[in-house]
């Protein structure tokens, strides 16, 4: 295992002390530094000497040692080193179940911010921001990061690793702003980003989640209703010897439920058997086209998720052509911050275009996807100052997602009610039906004669 001789401040910050320290890199050997409390100056690694390991002469005066006192040293070490066992499998149990919330990305990026804004260097801001994050997945992630900085790599660069906690177009900015010496404004920009997307998830979820809950909720008062409320109605009937029987309609059903209830397995078996030919065919890259064009053309919510997708890929172009990159390398960039399919065939073939000298607008411009107003101020951008007409694109298109959303709100209500209402009027035949009839007494006529 490699060596690094290292010099860095004492826990207590009273002295510079020097030492060496084994570890697979140099990177794991300043968080190893890091964790028992030292802040490290410079980790070298050493050079083998190519005798080492050689026997060498034992020295004449041996000091002796009492033996209860290595006993009792041994001892201490020993519940030293469990203690840190158990610390350490506490640490990573807390890592494994924690979550890393878009609201801790958003409040590390605040604080960094801040503290950049108050002429902190990156190590000295990472320092103190690791100290008052609460979240210790999310801590140990950026002491990763502060350990990247102290070997002299780039933030990004380590957070390329965590691009399932980090999303592309976060990390981009942090790139493009390292790479530019505006960090800075990247951050600043960083903060509207996730600002913005949290805004946006809240309206969504403001949308969806009601309209689900009455969804279940309306399915689960009608298979209950029928699994108690039938029996108990067929058990009046016959405790008080009636002949009339429940309607057929109640009956049918009670006996769709009771088979389902007795052969659970085969509704179950043919879910999953969807399920899975679903995901066969959405990972070939016919059904993956057709499904990611179905997003974008679906009732509803089909030209909100367009929107959202041309939205995101116009701010991450917007910036990278604020940090003086060309078109084409901007939409070589910006396309991973994409998913569907769909809209990365129109930005492949833009960026085609414009290596055969052709306009990289028409791409989006001969679908039916993009409105007329986004497909002129672009072309007006080309004419006059693109990034500057992008700016105005994009407060234009927050507009129209706004719009939409407020669309969605009102049809979506729409379409949950006439759902519900057929749903009731089913109940009301199956279950509500048998109960008047038991109430109002039309059995007892049958009974009297």
């Amino acid at each position: 295992m490699p060596t690094f001789s290292y010099k860095a401040i004492s826990p207590k910050g009273q002295k510079v002390v020097t030492g060496v320290i084994d570890d697979a890199n140099k990177n794991t050997a300043i968080k190893k530094l890091r964790r028992n409390g030292f802040k490290p100056i410079s980790v070298t690694q050493k050079v083998r000497n190519p005798f080492q390991g050689k026997e060498q002469k034992k020295p004449m005066n041996k000091p002796v040692m009492d033996k209860n006192l290595i006993k009792s040293a041994k001892i201490r070490q020993k519940g030293a080193a469990n203690d840190d066992t158990l610390t350490a499998k506490l640490d990573k149990m807390m890592l494994l179940t924690e979550k890393i919330t878009s609201r801790d990305i958003r409040i590390f990026t605040q604080n960094f911010y801040l503290l950049k804004k108050a002429d902190f260097n990156n190590i000295h801001a990472l320092q103190t921001v690791v100290t008052t994050t609460e979240n210790p997945k999310l801590r140990s992630i950026i002491e990763d990061i502060l350990s990247g900085v102290e070997a002299g790599e780039y933030m990004y660069t380590t957070m390329e690793y965590y691009s399932n906690v980090f999303p592309f177009i976060y990390i981009n900015m942090i790139k493009v702003g390292e790479l530019s010496g505006s960090l800075e404004t990247s951050l600043q920009q960083a903060v509207k980003y996730l600002d913005e997307s949290d805004a946006l998830t809240k309206k969504l979820k403001k949308i969806l989640l009601p309209n689900i809950a009455m969804f279940i909720g309306i399915w689960v008062m009608l298979i209950v209703a029928v699994i108690l409320g039938i029996p108990m109605v067929q058990k009046v009937f016959d405790e008080v010897g009636a002949d009339t029987q429940l309607p057929g309609i109640t009956m049918w059903f009670a006996g769709v439920v009771d088979k389902l209830m007795l052969y659970w397995y085969i509704p179950l078996f043919i879910v999953i058997a969807l399920a899975a030919a679903f995901i066969v065919f959405i990972n070939t890259t016919r059904g993956r086209y057709q499904f990611d064009y179905f997003k974008y053309t679906m009732p509803v919510f089909g030209q909100l998720i367009y929107l959202i997708d041309f939205s995101r890929l116009t701010k991450n172009m917007l910036l990278n052509l604020q940090n003086g990159m060309r078109i084409q390398d901007a939409l070589e960039i910006s396309k991973n911050v994409v998913k569907n399919v769909v809209m990365l065939s129109m930005i492949e073939t833009a960026i085609n275009n414009i290596f055969i000298g052709q306009s990289w607008i028409d791409p989006f411009d001969n679908n039916k996807f993009t409105n007329k107003m986004t497909i002129e101020m672009l072309r007006i951008g080309m004419q006059t100052d693109l990034t500057e007409m992008m700016e105005k694109l994009l407060v234009y298109m927050d507009t129209d997602i706004d719009n939409t959303m407020e669309k969605v709100m009102k049809v979506l209500p729409e379409f949950t009610y006439l759902f519900v209402g057929g749903v009731l009027i089913f109940f009301v035949v199956v279950v509500l039906v048998p109960v008047i009839q038991v109430y109002m007494g039309g059995f007892l006529f049958d009974a009297y004669t």
